[in-house]
């Protein structure tokens, strides 16, 4: 069945309602009936099993059938801030990592970010991002959107850091503290921010102002990763760190 995020003020306990593009998707590419069955989502864990019981061209109304008692996302909240790579590689990113259970992007500038977000275009580029983010959301079945945080400076990024559990700077540099050495001292509900440089890595300079805003240099492993391949590394072993060990407990 499709699945559809709408507004938590639009979701009750009995009815939904559907606004917007999801609308055309529903009416005009689903080509929908009323009874027919969808999945909805909050966007704030929330989610139901609910039956079409309105269809117009500005809203679908949908009946809840069931609560459903999901458990898609990661025990931990991990942000993965991300230094703004060439070409569509942000999409790639942002789209992937959602499926692997991002819980919000930061975009930033670095001193080696070679890509510059044009103020005149930036509303236009975030909304499609927005859009890549609430699609992977929707495939991957999540009940909790991932936030997209407005673009940053690396040094904006760093003052962010009393608003996290703990944070972390991935870098090529870094021979002995790794990924899983944070993970030890996060338990559920955490947060958890992770700095990603560009396609050219993090400065020395920039790894030491991190570090003296309380950023820990962490390695990614014995390989040097892409920068779109690096937020996944960081995902995947956080699912497997925390979910299995949700597996064993239970």
């Amino acid at each position: 069945m499709q699945r559809y995020f709408v507004e938590p003020d639009l979701f009750s306990e009995n009815e939904i309602t559907i606004v917007g593009d999801d609308v055309h998707h529903i009416v005009n590419v689903m080509r929908a009936k009323e009874g027919d069955e969808i999945y909805v989502s909050d966007g704030e864990g929330r989610s139901a099993r609910a039956a079409l019981v309105v269809l117009s061209p500005k809203e679908v109304k949908a009946r809840v059938l069931e609560l459903l008692e999901e458990r898609p996302e990661l025990p931990i909240h991990i942000t993965i801030g991300q230094g703004l790579p060439k070409g569509e590689k942000m999409e790639w990113i942002l789209q992937k990592g959602t499926e692997l259970g991002a819980y919000s992007f930061l975009p930033f500038s670095s001193e080696r970010t070679i890509v510059k977000l044009d103020a005149k275009k930036e509303a236009k580029k975030l909304e499609r991002w927005r859009k890549i983010v609430k699609e992977a959301a929707e495939q991957s079945h999540r009940a909790v959107l991932p936030q997209l945080l407005p673009p940053s400076s690396f040094r904006e990024v760093l003052k962010t850091a009393g608003e996290y559990t703990r944070c972390a700077i991935a870098y090529e540099k870094e021979g002995t503290t790794t990924l899983h050495q944070v993970f030890d001292e996060l338990n559920a509900e955490d947060t958890l921010l992770v700095l990603i440089g560009p396609e050219g890595g993090f400065s020395p300079d920039e790894v030491a102002l991190a570090e003296a805003n309380g950023f820990l240099p962490i390695s990614l492993g014995s390989r040097i990763l892409r920068t779109e391949t690096a937020s996944q590394y960081v995902l995947a072993c956080a699912s497997y760190q925390f979910e299995r060990m949700n597996d064993t407990d239970e």
